[in-house]
């Protein structure tokens, strides 16, 4: 499958591999889709859109069991203060729908923010661009497809070993 995300990084040629997964619209977090394509959460990464008081729109590329800490990325970008835009302009700003947004070929060249965690594993998965496909690549490489800033964007979680972190706080309004 092609989506416009592996066309950039066929252009770039960049290495990369395509997971596809069961694609349930009642349940598009990313704690699903990491159990549908066999990794942990903390190495499907999602990309949160956010919008900035002084400088606008960013993407912030998150583990799938953490949380954004939206402070922390209002100071890495430079803004008084963000919130996450609302789940109705992400196809509008971004060219991609919940569940499929994507950095990589987005529809605007946003700044994009990826969390100092990707740089501890030899892969990460992000989504292709389309709801279903994942694509797997070297955080190396992403920082280069997307011009990606590494820094510190999750907030610490608080959990009981065994115990799911609970629903994500960075759920968009409607």
């Amino acid at each position: 499958m092609k989506t416009n995300a592996t066309r950039q990084l066929d252009k770039l040629g960049l290495r990369y591999e395509l997971r596809e997964y069961k694609v349930d619209p009642e349940d598009l977090s990313a704690l699903n889709v990491a159990a549908k394509v066999g990794l942990p959460p903390r190495q499907v990464f999602k990309t949160l859109v956010a919008r900035g008081d002084l400088h606008g729109v960013v993407l912030a590329v998150v583990p799938g069991d953490a949380e954004l800490d939206l402070k922390a990325l209002a100071r890495v970008t430079g803004n008084r203060k963000m919130e996450l835009a609302p789940t109705a302009l992400l196809q509008q700003l971004t060219g991609y729908i919940r569940g499929g947004v994507t950095a990589l070929a987005c529809k605007k060249p946003y700044p994009v923010y990826l969390d100092e965690t990707a740089g501890g594993f030899d892969i990460i998965s992000v989504s292709a661009g389309v709801r279903g496909t994942q694509i797997l690549l070297a955080p190396a490489d992403y920082i280069t497809a997307t011009g990606a800033h590494v820094c510190s964007l999750c907030r610490t979680r608080n959990t009981t070993a065994g115990q799911s972190p609970g629903p994500a706080a960075e759920k968009a309004p409607e």
